[in-house]
């Protein structure tokens, strides 16, 4: 039998390098991390913005952010469970709501660096293809790159609706139509690929929703009713849907902060560990002891020990 050479020798666990801890868990894609956030030599400490996209089980999140070296810096977010305050109910992971959510963090963003009455962005929501860099203005607009972390782009995701939602919102993200919803890439080489807008434009506004919605109302009334409990429940049918998102958008215009919760009047008083709060409600908040008082309660624990063993 011939010589077998021995890879993984001890020279080669000498030199092993363990992952960094986010790449061995798969929650960050380290080497399309560098790309987005490595700048030129001639912009060195610039903010090089990134528009943040992740979805969980309930809601779609975006975040405007930039890197430095002590971690990322968020300037704005956004949740779609906030969009309950625009009037949107329920329904906060399709693709409707990550186009408001989209939207609402792109005016948010806007506010806070002062730039929202240069660049109210398109108004009229019609599924086209739109860059705010193409329009006339005097200053450049804000520019921000598309991060998706692990999630695959495929053609007609939800992150594609954020995307243009925060474009819609007078952001500029490079971009093109070859993932919205509706295009259809050529059927030979060289030929001409088509983007249906109108495609576009009714996942925008939920109209795929609302055909689920007539389906099940007519065929499954039992499933309907527990599908849709939460639409049910404030009054939206398939005929309101889209006129909840339309004035859902003007709303997000007009003050993309929303109405702030009013600050409760409650006192708290704490006895031993329990917090009482002047409504009547009470919570358990364990004190923290010190060092001498956690010492002697180990002693004591120890002592009645040893007692219970020589009573035995």
């Amino acid at each position: 039998m011939a010589f077998v050479k021995v890879l993984k020798n001890a020279a080669y666990f000498k030199r092993f390098q363990v992952a960094r801890r986010r790449r061995r868990e798969g929650k960050t894609d380290y080497h399309a991390r560098r790309k987005m956030v490595r700048q030129d030599k001639n912009k060195f400490n610039n903010r090089k913005y990134r528009l943040v996209v992740r979805f969980s089980n309930r809601r779609c999140i975006c975040q405007c952010a930039y890197a430095t070296l002590r971690g990322d810096v968020v300037v704005a977010a956004a949740s779609s469970n906030e969009l309950a305050a625009f009037g949107i109910p329920a329904g906060h992971k399709n693709y409707a709501a990550a186009y408001a959510t989209g939207l609402l963090l792109a005016r948010r963003v806007l506010k806070r660096f002062g730039l929202d009455e240069k660049f109210k962005g398109k108004e009229e929501l019609d599924g086209e293809d739109y860059h705010i860099e193409d329009e006339d203005n005097e200053q450049r607009p804000f520019k921000c790159i598309l991060d998706v972390g692990i999630r695959r782009t495929c053609v007609g995701h939800r992150m594609w609706g954020a995307l243009k939602g925060a474009v819609d919102g007078g952001l500029h993200i490079p971009h093109s139509t070859k993932n919205f919803p509706g295009f259809k890439a050529a059927d030979e080489k060289g030929g001409e690929s088509e983007y249906d807008a109108e495609a576009h434009k009714e996942k925008i506004f939920g109209n795929h929703v609302k055909e689920y919605m007539e389906m099940l109302q007519e065929e499954d009334p039992t499933k309907y009713e527990a599908h849709f409990s939460k639409y049910i429940e404030n009054g939206i049918d398939a005929e309101k849907m889209e006129d909840m998102y339309t004035e859902a958008h003007e709303k997000i215009r007009e003050d993309p902060d929303g109405e702030k919760a009013e600050k409760k009047d409650i006192t708290y008083t704490q006895d031993g560990d329990t917090m009482k709060a002047s409504d009547g409600t009470e919570h358990v908040r364990s004190r923290k002891i010190s060092l001498d008082q956690r010492r002697a309660k180990v002693a004591a624990k120890i002592a009645a020990a040893q007692a219970k063993m020589m009573e035995e």
